[in-house]
Protein backbone atom coordinates (compact mmCIF):
# COMPACT_ATOMS: atom_id res chain seq x y z
CA UNK A 1 0.00 0.00 0.00
CA UNK A 2 1.42 3.87 -1.06
CA UNK A 3 2.38 5.49 2.16
CA UNK A 4 2.32 8.93 0.70
CA UNK A 5 3.37 10.69 -2.40
CA UNK A 6 3.67 14.61 -2.89
CA UNK A 7 3.82 15.41 -6.61
CA UNK A 8 4.92 18.94 -7.13
CA UNK A 9 7.80 20.54 -6.01
CA UNK A 10 5.88 22.90 -3.58
CA UNK A 11 7.58 26.24 -3.37
CA UNK A 12 7.24 29.39 -1.86
CA UNK A 13 8.01 33.33 -1.65
CA UNK A 14 7.08 36.01 -0.16
CA UNK A 15 6.59 38.87 -3.07
CA UNK A 16 4.97 37.59 -6.87
CA UNK A 17 7.95 39.72 -8.02
CA UNK A 18 10.32 37.06 -6.49
CA UNK A 19 8.31 34.31 -7.61
CA UNK A 20 8.54 35.96 -11.79
CA UNK A 21 12.35 36.31 -11.34
CA UNK A 22 13.37 32.93 -10.35
CA UNK A 23 10.90 31.39 -12.65
CA UNK A 24 11.90 33.53 -15.04
CA UNK A 25 8.54 34.23 -17.02
CA UNK A 26 8.30 35.16 -20.35
CA UNK A 27 7.56 34.52 -24.05
CA UNK A 28 6.36 31.16 -24.49
CA UNK A 29 4.58 31.55 -20.77
CA UNK A 30 1.09 31.49 -20.90
CA UNK A 31 -0.37 33.04 -17.71
CA UNK A 32 -3.84 32.11 -17.07
CA UNK A 33 -5.52 33.88 -13.92
CA UNK A 34 -7.85 36.77 -13.19
CA UNK A 35 -7.79 40.74 -14.21
CA UNK A 36 -8.23 41.36 -10.65
CA UNK A 37 -5.13 38.98 -9.24
CA UNK A 38 -3.01 40.18 -12.10
CA UNK A 39 -3.60 43.74 -12.37
CA UNK A 40 -1.67 44.76 -8.71
CA UNK A 41 0.25 41.86 -8.28
CA UNK A 42 1.91 41.16 -11.86
CA UNK A 43 1.26 44.32 -14.27
CA UNK A 44 3.86 46.35 -13.08
CA UNK A 45 6.51 43.60 -13.45
CA UNK A 46 6.12 43.84 -17.60
CA UNK A 47 6.06 40.30 -18.37
CA UNK A 48 6.39 39.40 -21.62
CA UNK A 49 4.20 36.20 -22.11
CA UNK A 50 1.05 35.54 -23.05
CA UNK A 51 -2.26 35.88 -20.67
CA UNK A 52 -6.05 34.79 -20.45
CA UNK A 53 -8.24 36.13 -18.18
CA UNK A 54 -10.72 33.29 -17.59
CA UNK A 55 -13.48 35.96 -16.24
CA UNK A 56 -14.28 36.74 -19.63
CA UNK A 57 -15.40 33.64 -20.44
CA UNK A 58 -18.09 33.74 -17.63
CA UNK A 59 -18.19 33.15 -13.83
CA UNK A 60 -18.78 30.88 -10.75
CA UNK A 61 -17.86 27.32 -10.86
CA UNK A 62 -15.70 25.65 -13.84
CA UNK A 63 -17.85 24.03 -16.56
CA UNK A 64 -17.23 22.19 -19.73
CA UNK A 65 -18.75 25.01 -21.52
CA UNK A 66 -15.87 27.66 -20.57
CA UNK A 67 -13.51 24.95 -20.85
CA UNK A 68 -14.10 24.93 -24.52
CA UNK A 69 -14.38 28.68 -25.04
CA UNK A 70 -10.78 29.03 -23.23
CA UNK A 71 -9.15 26.60 -25.17
CA UNK A 72 -10.04 28.12 -28.52
CA UNK A 73 -8.18 31.31 -27.44
CA UNK A 74 -5.57 29.95 -26.19
CA UNK A 75 -1.95 29.55 -27.62
CA UNK A 76 -1.23 26.24 -28.10
CA UNK A 77 2.21 26.42 -28.59
CA UNK A 78 3.06 27.55 -24.79
CA UNK A 79 6.05 25.67 -23.42
CA UNK A 80 4.85 26.48 -19.84
CA UNK A 81 0.88 27.18 -18.04
CA UNK A 82 0.85 29.19 -14.92
CA UNK A 83 -2.07 28.75 -13.35
CA UNK A 84 -2.39 32.21 -10.71
CA UNK A 85 -5.78 31.67 -9.33
CA UNK A 86 -8.83 29.79 -7.75
CA UNK A 87 -10.08 26.19 -7.57
CA UNK A 88 -11.10 27.43 -11.69
CA UNK A 89 -8.50 28.44 -13.29
CA UNK A 90 -6.47 25.79 -11.34
CA UNK A 91 -8.50 23.02 -12.72
CA UNK A 92 -8.96 24.19 -16.27
CA UNK A 93 -5.11 25.05 -16.64
CA UNK A 94 -5.00 21.13 -15.37
CA UNK A 95 -6.61 20.03 -18.50
CA UNK A 96 -5.05 22.55 -20.65
CA UNK A 97 -1.98 21.48 -20.15
CA UNK A 98 -2.94 17.73 -21.63
CA UNK A 99 -1.76 17.51 -25.71
CA UNK A 100 -5.26 17.03 -26.62
CA UNK A 101 -8.60 18.61 -24.34
CA UNK A 102 -11.58 19.05 -26.76
CA UNK A 103 -14.40 17.54 -27.02
CA UNK A 104 -14.15 18.05 -23.66
CA UNK A 105 -17.33 15.73 -22.70
CA UNK A 106 -14.97 13.11 -24.32
CA UNK A 107 -11.67 13.53 -21.87
CA UNK A 108 -14.65 13.25 -19.17
CA UNK A 109 -15.62 10.12 -20.16
CA UNK A 110 -12.51 8.69 -20.55
CA UNK A 111 -12.44 8.48 -24.80
CA UNK A 112 -9.15 11.19 -25.03
CA UNK A 113 -6.21 9.24 -23.33
CA UNK A 114 -4.21 12.26 -21.19
CA UNK A 115 -1.03 13.23 -22.78
CA UNK A 116 0.87 15.96 -20.80
CA UNK A 117 2.58 18.34 -23.53
CA UNK A 118 3.17 21.26 -21.30
CA UNK A 119 4.57 22.08 -18.03
CA UNK A 120 1.95 23.48 -15.43
CA UNK A 121 2.84 25.82 -12.53
CA UNK A 122 0.27 26.13 -10.43
CA UNK A 123 -0.05 29.61 -7.42
CA UNK A 124 -3.38 29.63 -5.77
CA UNK A 125 -4.92 32.34 -4.21
CA UNK A 126 -7.24 30.91 -2.01
CA UNK A 127 -6.96 29.16 1.33
CA UNK A 128 -9.75 26.42 0.71
CA UNK A 129 -8.31 24.21 -2.59
CA UNK A 130 -5.45 22.02 -2.22
CA UNK A 131 -5.81 21.55 -5.93
CA UNK A 132 -2.11 22.55 -6.42
CA UNK A 133 -0.74 19.27 -5.21
CA UNK A 134 -3.68 17.22 -6.68
CA UNK A 135 -4.27 15.33 -9.60
CA UNK A 136 -7.54 15.86 -9.80
CA UNK A 137 -9.68 18.68 -11.70
CA UNK A 138 -13.20 18.91 -11.54
CA UNK A 139 -15.62 20.29 -13.90
CA UNK A 140 -19.43 21.17 -14.29
CA UNK A 141 -20.61 19.20 -17.17
CA UNK A 142 -23.51 21.57 -17.73
CA UNK A 143 -25.64 19.47 -20.74
CA UNK A 144 -25.81 16.63 -17.61
CA UNK A 145 -26.33 19.10 -14.83
CA UNK A 146 -23.73 17.30 -12.70
CA UNK A 147 -20.11 17.51 -12.08
CA UNK A 148 -17.35 15.16 -12.77
CA UNK A 149 -13.68 15.10 -11.54
CA UNK A 150 -10.69 13.16 -13.55
CA UNK A 151 -7.97 12.02 -11.54
CA UNK A 152 -4.88 11.17 -13.79
CA UNK A 153 -0.89 11.93 -13.03
CA UNK A 154 -1.08 13.97 -16.43
CA UNK A 155 -2.44 16.88 -14.83
CA UNK A 156 -0.18 17.01 -11.11
CA UNK A 157 1.44 20.09 -10.95
CA UNK A 158 5.31 20.60 -11.97
CA UNK A 159 5.50 23.10 -9.31
CA UNK A 160 3.19 24.30 -6.91
CA UNK A 161 3.53 27.99 -5.44
CA UNK A 162 2.66 29.55 -2.24
CA UNK A 163 2.72 33.25 -2.28
CA UNK A 164 0.78 34.50 1.34
CA UNK A 165 0.96 37.69 -1.01
CA UNK A 166 -1.74 37.40 -2.93
CA UNK A 167 -4.44 36.45 -0.18
CA UNK A 168 -4.13 40.22 1.46
CA UNK A 169 -7.11 41.50 -0.62
CA UNK A 170 -9.06 37.88 -0.42
CA UNK A 171 -12.98 39.00 0.78
CA UNK A 172 -14.13 37.09 3.67
CA UNK A 173 -16.44 35.79 2.02
CA UNK A 174 -14.06 33.79 -0.21
CA UNK A 175 -11.96 33.14 2.57
CA UNK A 176 -14.92 31.66 4.36
CA UNK A 177 -16.05 29.23 1.65
CA UNK A 178 -12.20 28.61 0.59
CA UNK A 179 -11.32 27.44 3.93
CA UNK A 180 -14.06 25.68 5.09
CA UNK A 181 -13.42 23.52 1.59
CA UNK A 182 -10.15 22.83 3.06
CA UNK A 183 -10.80 21.46 6.25
CA UNK A 184 -13.57 19.26 4.60
CA UNK A 185 -10.49 17.72 2.73
CA UNK A 186 -8.93 17.02 5.77
CA UNK A 187 -11.44 15.68 7.84
CA UNK A 188 -12.40 13.49 4.72
CA UNK A 189 -9.08 12.38 3.81
CA UNK A 190 -8.62 11.51 7.30
CA UNK A 191 -11.30 8.56 7.09
CA UNK A 192 -11.02 7.89 3.70
CA UNK A 193 -9.62 3.76 3.79
CA UNK A 194 -7.17 4.82 1.44
CA UNK A 195 -5.77 7.22 4.36
CA UNK A 196 -2.31 6.08 5.79
CA UNK A 197 -0.26 7.01 8.91
CA UNK A 198 1.39 9.03 7.00
CA UNK A 199 -1.39 11.09 5.54
CA UNK A 200 -3.24 11.48 8.30
CA UNK A 201 -0.38 13.61 9.58
CA UNK A 202 -1.32 16.45 7.28
CA UNK A 203 -5.08 16.09 7.36
CA UNK A 204 -5.08 16.20 11.21
CA UNK A 205 -2.66 19.23 11.15
CA UNK A 206 -4.35 21.02 8.47
CA UNK A 207 -7.50 20.49 10.67
CA UNK A 208 -5.81 22.00 13.93
CA UNK A 209 -4.26 25.18 12.00
CA UNK A 210 -8.08 25.89 10.52
CA UNK A 211 -10.01 25.49 13.78
CA UNK A 212 -7.35 27.40 16.02
CA UNK A 213 -7.79 30.11 13.32
CA UNK A 214 -11.44 30.09 13.59
CA UNK A 215 -11.49 30.44 17.24
CA UNK A 216 -9.30 33.21 17.07
CA UNK A 217 -11.58 34.94 14.44
CA UNK A 218 -14.35 34.52 16.97
CA UNK A 219 -12.67 35.66 19.87
CA UNK A 220 -10.57 38.63 18.16
CA UNK A 221 -12.98 39.61 15.01
CA UNK A 222 -12.17 39.87 11.57
CA UNK A 223 -8.71 42.45 11.98
CA UNK A 224 -7.13 39.12 13.21
CA UNK A 225 -7.76 37.59 9.85
CA UNK A 226 -4.49 39.06 7.82
CA UNK A 227 -2.47 37.56 10.08
CA UNK A 228 -3.81 34.22 10.00
CA UNK A 229 -3.75 34.06 6.50
CA UNK A 230 -0.01 32.58 6.08
CA UNK A 231 -1.20 29.27 8.68
CA UNK A 232 -4.35 28.75 6.23
CA UNK A 233 -2.73 28.91 2.95
CA UNK A 234 -0.48 26.33 4.58
CA UNK A 235 -3.70 24.49 6.16
CA UNK A 236 -5.16 24.44 2.91
CA UNK A 237 -1.64 22.92 1.34
CA UNK A 238 -1.06 20.09 4.06
CA UNK A 239 -5.51 19.28 3.50
CA UNK A 240 -4.42 18.80 -0.36
CA UNK A 241 -1.32 16.87 0.04
CA UNK A 242 -3.88 14.57 2.41
CA UNK A 243 -6.82 14.05 -0.01
CA UNK A 244 -4.50 13.92 -2.99
CA UNK A 245 -3.11 10.57 -1.84
CA UNK A 246 -6.37 9.23 0.27
CA UNK A 247 -9.33 11.16 -1.89
CA UNK A 248 -12.53 13.04 -0.74
CA UNK A 249 -15.68 11.22 -0.18
CA UNK A 250 -19.71 11.22 0.17
CA UNK A 251 -20.00 15.03 1.17
CA UNK A 252 -17.74 15.94 -1.87
CA UNK A 253 -20.10 13.82 -3.78
CA UNK A 254 -23.21 15.01 -2.41
CA UNK A 255 -21.94 18.91 -3.12
CA UNK A 256 -21.72 18.23 -7.19
CA UNK A 257 -25.42 17.88 -8.19
CA UNK A 258 -25.99 20.79 -5.78
CA UNK A 259 -23.85 23.11 -6.94
CA UNK A 260 -23.75 21.90 -10.64
CA UNK A 261 -27.99 22.94 -10.69
CA UNK A 262 -28.33 25.50 -8.11
CA UNK A 263 -24.91 27.16 -9.03
CA UNK A 264 -23.87 27.52 -5.21
CA UNK A 265 -20.05 27.40 -4.87
CA UNK A 266 -18.18 24.77 -4.02
CA UNK A 267 -16.77 24.78 -0.41
CA UNK A 268 -20.66 26.13 0.85
CA UNK A 269 -22.13 22.83 -1.36
CA UNK A 270 -19.61 21.39 0.93
CA UNK A 271 -21.09 22.62 4.30
CA UNK A 272 -24.55 22.18 3.30
CA UNK A 273 -23.68 18.50 3.14
CA UNK A 274 -21.12 17.98 5.93
CA UNK A 275 -22.35 17.76 8.96
CA UNK A 276 -25.31 15.90 7.84
CA UNK A 277 -22.91 12.93 6.37
CA UNK A 278 -20.79 12.90 9.04
CA UNK A 279 -23.51 12.65 12.00
CA UNK A 280 -25.45 9.32 9.07
CA UNK A 281 -21.82 8.08 9.52
CA UNK A 282 -21.76 7.99 13.46
CA UNK A 283 -25.49 6.39 13.12
CA UNK A 284 -23.74 3.75 11.53
CA UNK A 285 -20.34 3.18 13.30
CA UNK A 286 -19.11 4.95 16.13
CA UNK A 287 -15.68 3.25 16.32
CA UNK A 288 -12.49 3.12 14.41
CA UNK A 289 -10.72 6.39 12.74
CA UNK A 290 -13.70 8.35 13.29
CA UNK A 291 -14.11 7.97 17.16
CA UNK A 292 -10.30 9.58 16.98
CA UNK A 293 -11.47 12.74 14.92
CA UNK A 294 -14.28 13.13 17.27
CA UNK A 295 -11.71 13.26 20.16
CA UNK A 296 -9.56 15.38 18.40
CA UNK A 297 -11.99 17.89 17.76
CA UNK A 298 -13.24 17.56 21.04
CA UNK A 299 -10.12 18.78 22.27
CA UNK A 300 -9.67 21.39 19.80
CA UNK A 301 -13.45 22.39 20.16
CA UNK A 302 -12.92 22.04 24.41
CA UNK A 303 -16.36 20.58 24.29
CA UNK A 304 -17.21 17.01 25.37
CA UNK A 305 -17.30 14.40 22.62
CA UNK A 306 -20.55 13.89 22.01
CA UNK A 307 -21.72 17.13 21.16
CA UNK A 308 -18.78 17.94 18.94
CA UNK A 309 -20.87 17.99 15.78
CA UNK A 310 -23.17 21.04 17.48
CA UNK A 311 -19.93 22.97 18.76
CA UNK A 312 -18.29 22.54 15.53
CA UNK A 313 -21.04 23.55 13.52
CA UNK A 314 -21.85 26.62 16.03
CA UNK A 315 -18.59 27.83 15.14
CA UNK A 316 -18.62 27.01 11.35
CA UNK A 317 -21.63 29.21 11.33
CA UNK A 318 -19.43 32.21 12.64
CA UNK A 319 -17.50 32.15 9.60
CA UNK A 320 -20.02 30.89 6.99
CA UNK A 321 -23.75 30.36 8.16
CA UNK A 322 -25.30 27.30 7.07
CA UNK A 323 -28.43 27.48 4.94
CA UNK A 324 -30.77 24.61 4.34
CA UNK A 325 -31.02 22.88 0.86
CA UNK A 326 -34.27 24.30 0.28
CA UNK A 327 -32.98 28.00 0.83
CA UNK A 328 -30.94 27.74 -2.54
CA UNK A 329 -34.32 26.55 -4.32
CA UNK A 330 -33.90 22.86 -4.02
CA UNK A 331 -37.60 20.63 -3.84
CA UNK A 332 -37.98 17.14 -2.65
CA UNK A 333 -38.32 16.54 -6.44
CA UNK A 334 -34.84 17.36 -6.77
CA UNK A 335 -33.94 14.74 -4.26
CA UNK A 336 -34.19 11.34 -6.52
CA UNK A 337 -32.42 13.25 -9.52
CA UNK A 338 -29.26 14.28 -6.78
CA UNK A 339 -29.11 10.43 -5.38
CA UNK A 340 -29.31 8.93 -8.80
CA UNK A 341 -26.65 11.49 -9.94
CA UNK A 342 -24.29 10.76 -7.10
CA UNK A 343 -24.94 6.93 -7.16
CA UNK A 344 -24.11 6.85 -11.14
CA UNK A 345 -21.61 9.41 -11.56
CA UNK A 346 -19.77 9.89 -8.34
CA UNK A 347 -18.00 6.48 -7.64
CA UNK A 348 -14.21 7.59 -7.67
CA UNK A 349 -16.00 9.70 -4.37
CA UNK A 350 -17.81 7.59 -2.67
CA UNK A 351 -15.36 4.38 -2.86
CA UNK A 352 -13.46 6.75 -0.01
CA UNK A 353 -16.60 6.76 2.53
CA UNK A 354 -15.80 5.66 5.87
CA UNK A 355 -18.39 3.09 5.79
CA UNK A 356 -20.68 2.29 2.90
CA UNK A 357 -23.83 4.68 2.05
CA UNK A 358 -26.60 3.16 -0.24
CA UNK A 359 -28.57 4.75 -2.35
CA UNK A 360 -31.38 4.68 0.65
CA UNK A 361 -28.91 6.39 3.16
CA UNK A 362 -27.62 9.14 0.38
CA UNK A 363 -31.19 9.80 -0.24
CA UNK A 364 -31.88 10.18 3.58
CA UNK A 365 -29.10 12.43 3.85
CA UNK A 366 -30.33 15.01 1.39
CA UNK A 367 -33.84 14.53 2.86
CA UNK A 368 -32.63 15.60 6.71
CA UNK A 369 -31.02 18.14 4.79
CA UNK A 370 -33.68 19.61 2.85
Amino acid sequence: MQELMVKPTIMKYDTCKQFAEDFQIGEGDLIITNEYIYEPNFKTLNLKCDILFQEKYGTGEPSDEMAEAMYHDMPKDSKRIFAIGGGTIIDVSKIFSLKTVSPVLDLYDGKILPIKSKKLVIVPTTCGTGSEVTNVAVLALISRNTKKGIAVDQIYADEAVLIPELLNTLPFTVFATSSIDALIHAIESALSPKASESTRIFSYKAIEKILSGYIQIRDMGHDVLKRLLPEFLIASNYAGIAFGNAGCAAVHAMSYPLGAKYHVAHGESNYAMFTGVMKNYMEIKTDGEIAVMNVFLANILSCPVHSVYTELENLLNLILPKKRLQEYGVTEADLNEFTDSVMVNQGRLMANNFVILDRERVYKIYKELL
